[in-house]
């Protein structure tokens, strides 16, 4: 009976969905105060209906409901009740049902938090939210209903979640990925609202800028997350692997990062109107091309959820509809819209225009080696396979000049700067940067090898610009505390930002460059020795889990000469599937991980072992979650509430 009243609800969900894209619009067009005011309570419904579908699917889960079809191919009786619960995502149906209850509460948070905008702006901007709503609910409803029943008879255990899900990783990641997916149908919404209002001015930018930056720092942590979940789950000791999945997630994040700062240099100058309304449009559009991509079976990968290809029409032709329709639209309204001022060909907007170029650019190369090769296989001229060599030979270099350009902007002035100017402000922070990058890979590697030394000096780069930006900003007042404590969050959420760039590139640099690794056959008393650590194998035990057996391997790991730690990889058999899964034994540090993973056994009691040392692998998400306490303490600077309140009045 469960199963059914989440249907129902979901079907309740769709209906509130249709009136909220119909009703407010109507109500816009033709000044109808009271049609207008449905917006909110609407949106209130709509989200109430699919959490209790939501919470409907849960309980299936938790009660062990194998009648259920999604419930019986993702679950089992011996998985343990926290995999159960994130199971409701773990596949198709349920992470679609994950991805509207998220839309709806996106949508939910507009109407509650957007109270002080101009009545007719936010009931376009919920109608909007309404239509891109219907979309998903159909979808679900039509083609990926997680309710289907078994009938007449259902199986007693169900066929358990995939291992490689079963990690607590699976809890979080998605959620925070969807939560940047979704959060992008606001910035949307909010450019296709001040395209039908005709209200191009900059307030809108003001508007969505919070909203847009919230979105921005949930896809830079869910992002930070799936890095982090390949790196240990899979075995390999990776953390990027340009897989089409990965990049269907990094497109948006690109495009996102150009419309933060678009929508920056919108609310403060009143320029770049056309390009940020069309950065809206491509990052909200790119999201749905990724949920295409990984949903629609045209692409392998340990990521994909289905491979029906009646569902990836459905998204296709959602697709077309969204990006078809907002381009028509934009085409229509595009000339209405009018810089407020103007801006010198040296200037903080034309740094900032040139690095979002880079950033729409570096998407599109990422872009055309993900689906290129899927365009030559459907033409029937074979297989082609687009690998890391592509990627890296043309992203390093253009996220390389990016950086040389974020750190000039961050100190460059608005309207017009002075190339003396910029040379004064300039000079030693990049000669400083140039010899601390130079110092610091010389002492930690004791050679100077050309990519890892251009990486510490760009991060040094950004890092002491920022500095140099902070010490203007203070040089003038008498009193240095109190005018870093009048600086506004938004501006310490830039610099946190940046900081997190910076992190980032070090880590990145460090760990491909400098990373080792042995493959080796080791039996009982076999000893390797690298980087000051002694490996010493003393053989493996067998193991019982809640839903699986495993071999667990015994290592001893001493530091020069003194006992240091133990390590325990295993190699996992998942009984219900028959599927075996290498859990790698991860000894964390801030400037290096020491990594083991068992391979396959060998004769007399051996096994296959790999041991890797990654040097500041750990940086790669620190500089990740920087960067999202960045986006979030911008997002909440107090004066987006205070200018929509004088925007309202």
């Amino acid at each position: 009976m469960i199963p059914e009243l989440g249907e129902y609800a979901l079907i309740l969900a769709l209906c509130f969905a249709i009136l909220l894209a119909s009703v407010p619009l109507i109500g816009a067009s033709r000044g109808n105060t009271l049609w207008m005011d449905f917006a909110r309570p609407l949106s209130k419904g709509m989200f109430l209906f699919t959490l209790f579908s939501f919470l409907c699917l849960s309980w299936a889960f938790l009660d062990n409901d194998f009648s259920v079809v999604y419930v019986a191919n993702n679950s089992n009786t011996a998985l343990p009740w926290y995999f159960r619960l994130s199971a409701v995502w773990g596949g198709h149906e349920g992470s679609l049902l994950l991805w509207v209850l998220i839309l709806a509460g996106w949508t939910l948070a507009v109407a509650i938090k957007s109270r002080n905008l101009p009545q007719d702006i936010i009931a376009r901007v919920l109608a909007v939210m309404g239509w891109v709503s219907i979309g998903f609910y159909l979808f679900i409803l039509l083609t990926s209903s997680p309710f289907e029943r078994y009938l007449p008879g259902y199986p007693q255990q169900g066929a358990d979640l995939n291992p490689l899900l079963q990690d607590f990783g699976l809890i979080v990641h998605p959620p925070m990925l969807y939560m940047g997916y979704v959060g992008f149908a606001v910035a949307f919404a909010f450019a296709i609202a001040a395209l039908l209002s005709g209200r191009l001015d900059a307030a809108w930018a003001r508007w969505s800028r919070p909203w847009t930056s919230v979105a921005w720092a949930f896809l830079t942590l869910g992002i930070a997350l799936g890095s982090w979940w390949a790196y240990y789950e899979l075995g390999w000791g990776g953390w990027w692997f340009w897989d089409p999945v990965e990049n269907a997630s990094l497109m948006p994040w690109l495009v996102g990062t150009a419309l933060v700062h678009s929508l920056a240099v919108t609310e403060k100058r009143g320029v770049f109107k056309s390009w940020t309304v069309l950065l809206a449009i491509f990052a909200f559009s790119l999201s749905l091309l990724g949920t295409f991509l990984v949903r629609s079976g045209v692409l392998t990968s340990v990521h994909a959820f289905a491979s029906d290809p009646d569902r990836g029409l459905f998204i296709l032709i959602m697709l077309a509809v969204v990006i078809g329709g907002s381009l028509v639209l934009y085409a229509l309204r595009a000339g209405q819209m009018r810089s407020e001022s103007s801006f010198g060909l040296l200037s903080r907007e034309s740094l900032l225009l040139v690095n979002n170029v880079l950033l729409v650019v570096s998407c599109a190369m990422v872009l055309l080696g993900t689906i290129y090769p899927l365009i030559v296989d459907a033409l029937g001229m074979g297989k082609l396979s687009v690998g890391p060599p592509y990627f890296n030979a043309l992203f390093v270099p253009l996220m390389s000049i990016m950086l040389v350009f974020m750190g000039a902007g961050v100190v460059s002035r608005w309207k017009q700067t002075s190339l003396t100017m910029l040379g004064q402000q300039l000079w030693l922070p990049g000669l400083v940067a140039i010899l601390l990058g130079a110092v610091c890979t010389w002492l930690y590697a004791g050679e100077l090898k050309p990519w890892v030394t251009l990486g510490i000096v760009l991060a040094w780069w950004v890092v002491l610009a920022g500095l140099r930006d902070l010490y203007n900003r203070l040089r003038h007042r008498r009193e240095k505390l109190a005018g870093l404590l009048k600086q506004s969050r938004s501006y310490y959420g830039m610099v946190l930002a940046h900081l997190g760039v910076a992190v980032l590139v070090v880590g990145v640099a460090l760990v491909s460059i400098y990373s080792e690794q042995r493959d080796l056959r080791m039996q009982p008393g076999d000893t390797l020795t690298f980087r000051d650590y002694t490996f010493v194998f003393d053989g493996n035990k067998h193991v019982e889990g809640p839903n699986y057996s495993s071999d667990q391997g015994q290592i001893r790991v001493l530091y020069r000469g003194k006992p240091y730690t133990e390590m325990r990889p295993e190699k996992r058999l998942y009984t219900a599937r028959g599927s075996v899964m290498t859990e790698a034994a991860i000894d964390p540090g801030f400037t290096r991980d020491l990594y083991v993973a068992l391979g396959e056994p060998r004769e007399n009691g051996a096994w296959a072992v790999r041991i890797q040392y990654k040097p500041y692998v750990r940086w790669l998400w620190l500089g990740g979650l920087l960067m999202t306490l960045g986006g979030l303490l911008a997002a909440s600077d107090p004066r987006y509430r205070k200018r929509m309140s004088s925007a309202a009045a």
